[in-house]
């Protein structure tokens, strides 16, 4: 059987208008992108004078948004089986998707208002960050990992310079990310934390850098900071000696220290997890290290406050929140967050430095305490207590 008339001719025309969709989604070749997109805003952001300034729409430099876009592209372009785009029916390119997403992330903006100034419906707005969101997954996760031994040692150097505390490889806290729950959802009451607002817990541990180095979430905001560490992963391999178990080091009189991080009073004092005494009536040695303990530890509740404040999607209680995807819209908040480090951007600095990331919301307190991280607490006190002026 011979080939079937015009078939060559329709196939070529395919190829022609795939290729077309992919050369769209990438942009123009030559011009500014952000010439064209500033230009579709309107709108609220009008009203400001930084209109046209890249850095005061999406708090990055424009050299961290084109490693993102860089990092995403691939997951995009396979995706042409549906285009999006603008009103006017041109298609967005991979530069405007993420534009989109980053926009909805930090603004915390409603789909309609992000979507309304260029000219997008809030479900185009929606399945733009959704992809963006599948993209990050994708091709982001090196940006969050526990560090390597080399790594640590110099984590371990940093967090001794801060207050004198050595051998610390992190620091943990845990925030609450709002939602807005319908009370007469069967299970809604799961999600009732103790200030009588529905949210989900962020269980991050952070190096002095303000990097995430682990993150546990998903769980209701009724759970206690302790209850969300013990259902951690990291946690298990704690417990399991495969975590926090490298180099030891010799304190005073022969007395080993080994690794371990630091976290408030909602933590229970383990082996490997240091919080501070307790009690109205204790020595000076044990107030000294508390003060050197709550200016290390200060380094997650900075690292959580600016990450709410940059992903500000975060904040407000996200309408008819979706509880399986939440969880990956937090994980691809805090891949984000430690780019913006990793690439050392410069608009971060001019960010003013906050420690409340829990607005609202009391000190948890746990009692749990064992044997080995009493006789740690009470040795790093007496070995910091050497170094005090007399």
């Amino acid at each position: 059987m011979g080939p079937v008339r015009g078939f060559k001719k329709r196939k070529r025309a395919k190829k022609k208008s795939a290729a077309a969709a992919v050369a769209a989604m990438s942009g123009p070749e030559s011009g500014d992108w952000w010439d064209g997109f500033s230009r579709r805003i309107s709108g609220p952001l009008s009203l400001s004078k930084d209109l046209h300034k890249f850095e005061s729409v999406f708090k990055i430099s424009r050299k961290t948004f084109n490693y993102i876009c860089s990092l995403v592209k691939d997951p995009l372009l396979a995706k042409t089986s549906k285009n999006f785009s603008f009103s006017n029916g041109e298609t967005l390119t991979v530069d405007d998707q993420v534009a989109v997403a980053l926009r909805r992330l930090s603004s915390g903006e409603s789909l309609q208002n992000v979507g309304l100034p260029l000219g997008l419906s809030h479900s185009t707005v929606s399945q733009v960050t959704w992809r963006f969101v599948e993209a990050m997954e994708q091709r982001g996760l090196d940006h969050l990992k526990w560090p390597n031994s080399q790594e640590l040692e110099i984590i371990k150097s940093k967090f001794e310079k801060i207050q004198g505390l050595p051998n610390c490889c992190g620091a943990i806290d845990t925030t609450h990310v709002a939602m807005r729950l319908p009370s007469a959802e069967s299970n809604s009451k799961v999600w009732l934390d103790s200030e009588e607002n529905y949210s989900m817990v962020l269980q991050a541990i952070v190096d002095p850098q303000m990097r995430f180095r682990d993150i546990t979430t998903g769980w209701p905001g009724s759970l206690s900071e302790s209850t969300v560490l013990k259902s951690s992963g990291f946690f298990k391999l704690c417990e399991e000696g495969l975590r926090l178990n490298g180099k030891t080091m010799d304190l005073v009189e022969g007395t080993e220290l080994r690794e371990y991080i630091v976290g408030d009073p909602g933590y229970p004092l383990l082996p490997w997890l240091i919080t501070p005494y307790r009690g109205n009536d204790i020595s000076r040695t044990k107030e000294e290290f508390n003060r050197r303990h709550c200016m290390t530890r200060m380094v997650a509740q900075r690292a959580l406050a600016r990450f709410k404040d940059m992903w500000r999607i975060l904040q407000g209680g996200m309408w008819r929140a979706d509880k399986h995807r939440l969880p990956r819209i937090i994980l691809v908040c805090c891949l984000l967050h430690n780019i913006v480090i990793d690439l050392q951007d410069e608009v971060m600095d001019e960010m003013p430095l906050c420690q409340n990331h829990d607005i609202g919301y009391r000190q948890q307190f746990c009692d749990a305490e064992e044997e080995g991280g009493l006789m740690l607490r009470d040795n790093l006190s007496q070995y910091l207590s050497g170094r005090l002026p007399p």
